[in-house]
C-alpha cells in the first residue's frame, strides 16, 4: 500500500478514524511469548496511534479495546487485560491531558470493577475540555447491545409519552447511542488481515470506508496509519448515490 501524503501535501485527515486492534495474540505466539506480552506490546501501538492521529489532524479516534465477547476469554487473560487498562488510565491520562486530548469511554461499565470505573470517571472529567483530539475507547463494548440499549431508551420515551411512535426515525435512535455527540467514522481500520467488523460500531459504520491491513496490531506504525488514510482518499464516497 502506498504511503499516505502528509497534511502539508493537501490531503486532509478523516474527521473520525476507528480502529479494530487485532493481532496481539498472534504476535506473541509467533515469538513464543505469552499472550500478555502481545497485549503489552499492543499498548505501545495505542500510544503511537494516538500521537499519529493528533499530529495528522484527526479529530476523533475510536479504538476497539475490549469487546463484550472478550469476557469469554480465559479468566487469567481477562485479568491481565484489566490490569493493563488500569495502568493505561493511571499512567497515560496526564500525557493525554498535556497534549490536549479528551478521553471518552463507551461500553457496558457495569461489568467493569469499581476501581476501573472510578479511574474512567476521573480521566473523563480531567480531560473533558480538551480539543486537540477526542480519544474514544470502546471497553466491554458490543454494537448490537448498544443498539438494543438505544431501542430500550426510545421505548421508554414512547411509554412516558415524550415522543409519538410515528416520530421515531434514524436521528431518534442515533441520539440514544453512546456516540450521540460524535460523528460517524469516516474510516475504519482493522489490523491482522481479518476482514470483518466484529460487532464494532454497527450503526455508526453504515457508510464508513473499511481498510484491512495484514500487519498485526503490535507492529502497527505511523506509516501504516498514513497508508490507510491514502487508501481512504482513493475511495469514491457516494453514500448510496449513483456515480456522477
Amino acid at each position: 500500500m502506498e504511503a499516505a501524503a502528509k497534511p502539508d501535501q493537501g490531503l486532509p485527515a478523516p474527521v473520525h478514524v476507528a480502529i479494530i486492534m487485532d493481532g496481539n495474540g498472534r504476535w506473541a505466539k509467533a515469538r513464543g511469548l505469552p499472550r500478555t506480552a502481545g497485549h503489552k506490546k499492543g499498548a505501545e501501538s495505542v500510544r503511537r496511534a494516538v500521537e499519529t492521529a493528533r499530529e495528522l489532524g484527526v479529530s476523533y479516534l475510536t479504538l476497539y479495546a475490549f469487546s463484550s465477547e472478550n469476557w469469554k476469554r480465559p479468566a487469567g487473560e481477562v485479568t491481565d487485560l484489566m490490569g493493563l487498562l488500569r495502568l493505561y488510565l493511571r499512567n497515560e491520562v496526564n500525557s493525554l491531558h498535556k497534549n490536549g486530548i479528551r478521553l471518552r469511554i463507551i461500553g457496558d461499565r457495569s461489568r467493569l470493577s469499581a476501581d476501573i470505573v472510578s479511574l474512567i470517571e476521573e480521566s473523563e472529567a480531567k480531560t473533558q475540555d480538551n480539543k486537540a483530539l477526542t480519544l474514544v475507547l470502546a471497553l466491554s463494548y458490543g454494537g448490537r447491545q448498544e443498539i438494543v440499549e438505544a431501542a430500550r431508551a426510545v421505548a421508554r420515551q414512547v411509554a412516558e409519552g415524550r415522543i409519538p411512535v410515528d416520530a421515531i426515525d434514524e436521528a431518534t435512535l442515533a441520539s440514544n447511542l453512546s456516540t450521540a455527540d460524535i460523528p460517524d467514522p469516516d474510516l475504519v481500520i482493522r489490523t491482522s488481515g481479518e476482514q470483518r467488523i466484529s460487532n464494532f460500531l454497527l450503526w455508526q459504520c453504515a457508510y464508513s470506508e473499511l481498510v484491512f491491513l495484514d500487519v498485526l496490531w503490535p507492529d502497527f506504525s505511523r506509516a501504516d496509519f498514513e497508508a490507510a488514510i491514502r487508501d481512504y482518499h482513493g475511495r469514491d464516497r457516494r453514500f448510496g448515490a449513483a456515480n456522477g
